[in-house]
């Protein structure tokens, strides 16, 4: 398991886990501010991180000056992504090994939701085969490991925006803006 970590100006440092070129886990880019003080052991910024659920072992604080400059293909694009430019990131490999068969579809539905488009969580449910789990396709994106790979934030609610963890609906909208939908 490799870790790349990446600064992204105007939005953060943000987190990738790899297994060869396969995507297990990625964070956000958070605010430098928030990344200098926690960028560490794996999971401070998130519940049920890499750490906590036995994909890698957590590690020492390290200071966001030792992780700048990965210079990875895939962080190039995550950093053109958070410019303003289109990518659907579709052709990357993740891991989509989820604890339950649901799950796992709401992963792969939310994967074929096109840029630009957003579901709410009632039809996410719907597209993963369980019509009226709304709550449990929440949960599901409340817990999702692989932000922009599985991109949750295209999962609204009925009356509006709804929330974003911890990154907050301000960041949600962000991220919605530079894929073109206004709410």
């Amino acid at each position: 398991m490799r870790h790349v970590a990446y600064d992204v100006e105007g939005w953060g440092v943000g987190e990738l886990w790899l297994e060869g070129s396969r995507v297990v886990w990625h964070e956000l880019p958070a605010a430098s501010s928030l990344a200098t003080a926690s960028l560490c052991s794996l999971g401070e910024r998130r519940r049920n991180s890499p750490s906590e659920v036995g994909l890698v072992e957590p590690r020492p604080r390290r200071s966001v000056a030792a992780v700048n400059g990965s210079g990875t293909a895939l962080v190039e694009r995550l950093r053109r992504y958070f410019a303003g430019e289109p990518d659907t990131f579709e052709d990357v490999e993740v891991d989509l090994e989820y604890e339950t068969p649901f799950l796992e579809r709401c992963a792969r539905a939310l994967r074929d939701v096109p840029r630009g488009e957003v579901v709410t969580y009632g039809e996410l449910a719907a597209l993963a085969g369980a019509p009226g789990a709304a709550r449990a396709a929440g949960s599901f994106c409340a817990r999702n490991r692989l932000g922009l790979f599985v991109p949750c934030h295209r999962v609204v609610s009925a009356a509006g925006l709804g929330s974003y963890g911890s990154l907050g609906p301000g960041y949600k909208k962000r991220l919605l803006e530079l894929e073109g939908v206004s709410l």
